[in-house]
């Protein structure tokens, strides 16, 4: 599995699956909060479906990998 969820989209996500849960939790919001369950385990882990699926990354770019790099 590829990382592909990086620098401050790793932090915004762990940070706003923690809100959802504690709203969810406290009753603030309804069960769809729960959600946040997903969007902390898409930070912690650095991998997201839906990125995969649509060809996305928030990861920087190796450097080895940089697009018209000569050898």
């Amino acid at each position: 599995m590829l990382k592909n969820v990086g620098g401050i989209d790793r932090i915004l996500r762990i940070v706003a699956g923690l809100a959802l849960m504690a709203l969810a939790a406290t009753g603030q919001v309804g069960p769809w909060g729960w959600v946040g369950i997903v969007v902390l385990a898409t930070g912690l882990f650095s991998f997201c479906g839906a990125y995969t699926l649509f060809g996305f990354s928030t990861c920087p770019m190796p450097k080895d990998q940089t697009p018209n790099a000569s050898p």
